[in-house]
């Protein structure tokens, strides 16, 4: 007697049957995925951070000129950090969005947001034109790209991780992260070109160019990301009836742990990222007088290591234990602080660039290759979007943000001596080497309430 199909079989033959087209076998990578992934990313990210690029040259002097140049780089870091505390508010809304309609629509508004207020930047008159509308414009328009790029980081990691076979996570993991990488490093070699130009031209409007050009790539994303389809994993979601009406409450009543430990391991990623790889432009330019391009050539180098190092440190995690690389790493951190300023305070081209490709390339690149994997590893996928998105952008705003503006102070407040900015990348570190004894113990709790709660469907990867 063959019985009748129960109402979770038919599900389950309808989610194998629509999202079987877009598997690929485990052996193959899905190049398609991991390019739409990737792509967008870098434009996000590029529209992001040559802004911190551009800020530490330009804006101190055009958009916020007082007669301190130390109180106006403050502003001018002031202005690049405030808008980290508005990244958790764009990735509540676009992982509510991400989460309820889908991965895919949500990265066309956050990459849309992000352009239209990267452009507005770039055509936006300077203090001599319109006063003090012009530092008020500039942090508005800061604020838009910051809550674009507050949704953007989730759907992107989570086109590439929902896609993967569970064996090839951490590299599938790794590949959008590497987007925040290459976007730095087109947003410092650009940006080290236009220095060569006169001064004057510079500040006039050369700055502008980046910005203004950064349409293109806008463009370019759009139509890349409009040939994907949704995840496999959010399809399984929506065909099974397993969306929930409001993802963000499920996270802070059920998931406020994975949370927490994820804000903890963004400490050791967001922190050494801006200053290895944004403040050093300042503090190599102004206290070690090296000139502006070497540096931006330097951070450049370090960011081209960082990507083709990601990947494999992404695939290694897939055979070691992601949180103990992410333990080894940190600590690697702590350990390597010290000595990156001593060779960097030589002030020596060559040390400038050793310094940097270590520091940020190697360290960083290590941290940050495996970071977006362990957090989407930590929620279920009815919340993954809104729960990864919100640790991990909480943490930006905490440690990232704000690192620039401390390191500054610190520099003035000690008389400029290094150290205490050593001391501040030093606990940073510390706080994801905490959280990484935390890691796979969530990570555990969540997989068991997903297989408890959920309707089991067959893995279609």
């Amino acid at each position: 007697m063959v019985r009748p199909h129960s109402n979770a079989s038919r599900r389950r033959e309808t989610v194998a049957s629509t999202s079987a087209p877009a598997a690929q076998p485990p052996h193959r990578l899905n190049y398609r995925v991991l390019f739409g992934s990737l792509s967008g990313s870098v434009i996000e990210w590029f529209d992001f951070l040559v802004y911190g690029t551009v800020a530490a040259l330009v804006f101190n002097r055009i958009f916020f000129p007082t007669d301190d140049p130390f109180i106006s780089t403050l502003l001018a870091y002031a202005s690049f950090s405030l808008t980290f505390f508005f990244r958790p508010i764009g990735g509540v809304v676009f992982a509510h969005i991400g989460d309820r309609i889908g991965r895919k629509k949500t990265l066309f508004l956050t990459l849309m947001l992000m352009g239209g207020g990267t452009v507005a930047i770039g055509l936006l008159p300077d203090y001599s034109a319109i006063g003090i509308w012009a530092p008020i414009l500039l942090v508005l328009f800061r604020i838009m790209q910051g809550i674009g790029i507050g949704g953007e980081w989730g759907g992107a990691l989570l086109l590439a991780y929902e896609y993967a076979p569970k064996h090839r996570r951490g590299l599938y993991g790794a590949v959008p992260q590497m987007g925040i990488s290459l976007g730095l490093l087109l947003a410092s070699a650009v940006v080290a070109l236009l220095t060569l130009m006169p001064e004057d031209q510079f500040l006039a409007w050369g700055w502008r160019i980046p910005f203004v050009a950064s349409v293109v790539l806008v463009f370019i994303g759009l139509w890349i990301r409009n040939g994907l389809d949704e995840t496999p994993e959010f399809q399984r979601i929506r065909d099974t009836g397993a969306r929930l009406r409001l993802p963000i409450k499920e996270v802070v009543t059920k998931h406020w742990g994975a949370v927490l430990v994820s804000i903890g391991a963004k400490a050791a990623e967001t922190g050494p990222f801006y200053i290895f790889g944004t403040y050093v432009i300042a503090y190599a330019t102004n206290i070690l007088d090296v000139r502006q391009n070497i540096v931006l050539l330097a951070v450049a180098a370090a960011a081209l290591v960082a990507t083709v190092w990601m990947p494999f440190f992404g695939h290694l995690s897939d055979r070691v234990g992601r949180a103990v690389l992410y333990r080894i790493s940190a600590t690697a951190t702590i350990v390597l602080v010290a000595p990156y300023f001593w060779v960097l305070n030589t002030g020596e081209t060559w040390a400038v660039f050793a310094a940097t490709i270590v520091a940020f390339g190697l360290l960083w690149g290590s941290v940050n290759a495996i970071l977006g994997t362990l957090i989407a590893e930590s929620f279920s996928p009815e919340v993954r979007y809104t729960g990864a998105t919100l640790g991990y952008q909480v943490g930006a705003a905490i440690f990232g943000g704000t690192a620039p503006l401390i390191a500054a102070w610190l520099l003035e407040a000690s008389g400029g001596e290094w150290w205490p900015i050593a001391v501040y990348v030093a606990i940073c570190a510390g706080l994801s080497v905490v959280a990484s004894f935390f890691i796979s113990r969530v990570a555990h709790v969540e997989a068991t309430q997903e297989a408890t709660t959920s309707d089991p469907v067959p893995d279609v990867r």
